[in-house]
Order: C-alpha cells, then sequence, then structure tokens
C-alpha cells in the first residue's frame, strides 16, 4: 500500500497557503523548520525581522507609523540601484516564535501591505 503519491515536477506548492492544523502559512512553516534544523528552541525569545517594501518614502513613512504603533522597531532605507521606487521597510521586535506569534504577525504585516500597496517579503529570526 502506497502512502504517498509520486509528485509531478511541474505542480507548484502555493508556499502562502496556510496549514489546515496550525493556520500557519507554509513559508512561515519552512522559515520555523529552518530554525529548529539550526538548534533554536522555539520555546525561547529571539530576535525576528521583518521586511516590507514600498513604492514611495511617504507610503515606507505611513508603514512605519503603523508598525511603530503595534510595538515594532522601524528603519526605513532608501531603494538600492538595481530597484528604484522601493523603500524598505524593515521592523524587528523580539518574541517567541510560537504559531500565534507568527500567524498574527503574518496577519498584520500582509495586512499592513495590503492597506498601503505594498509588499510584505517575509520574517528571520535568529537561533
Amino acid at each position: 500500500m502506497r502512502l504517498f503519491r509520486k509528485r509531478h515536477d511541474e505542480e507548484q506548492v502555493d508556499m502562502n497557503q496556510r496549514s489546515p492544523e496550525l493556520g500557519l502559512k507554509l513559508k512561515d512553516l519552512a522559515v520555523l523548520h529552518q530554525l529548529m534544523q539550526s538548534g533554536a528552541k522555539l520555546t525561547e525569545p529571539r530576535h525576528v525581522v521583518y521586511y516590507s517594501y514600498a513604492s514611495s518614502e511617504d507610503v515606507a513613512q505611513a508603514m512605519k507609523h503603523e508598525a511603530e504603533g503595534k510595538g515594532y522597531e522601524v528603519a526605513i532605507r532608501d531603494p538600492l540601484p538595481e530597484f528604484p521606487g522601493q523603500w524598505s521597510v524593515v521592523c524587528e521586535t523580539h518574541g517567541v516564535t510560537s504559531p500565534d506569534f507568527v500567524r498574527d504577525a503574518d496577519d498584520f504585516f500582509q495586512g499592513l501591505a495590503d492597506r498601503h500597496a505594498a509588499e510584505y517579503d517575509g520574517w528571520e529570526a535568529s537561533v
């Protein structure tokens, strides 16, 4: 009896799809998996950084104001020469990367990007 069917190479996995058990996006589960493989204990607080991109400095400032209101430390970085018109909005905090923390933060940053017609790129955390 076969437990898993063979995936065809042309099938794409939507990393923004949520797991039915935890409600986390698959891309967030992948980050948590990488942290655990690197020896991180997910029950301990760690430095977490979120990356978004705004189409103007004014939009970046509005996003900064909103994220600071949620307790994040925020830095706006000027566009790189190869990405003109794309201001980086880098938000940092410390927290325990529990499923609730990850899901709530992801929902906040995706909503922030959506409200400002910006792009939410994802997050990383220290081990």
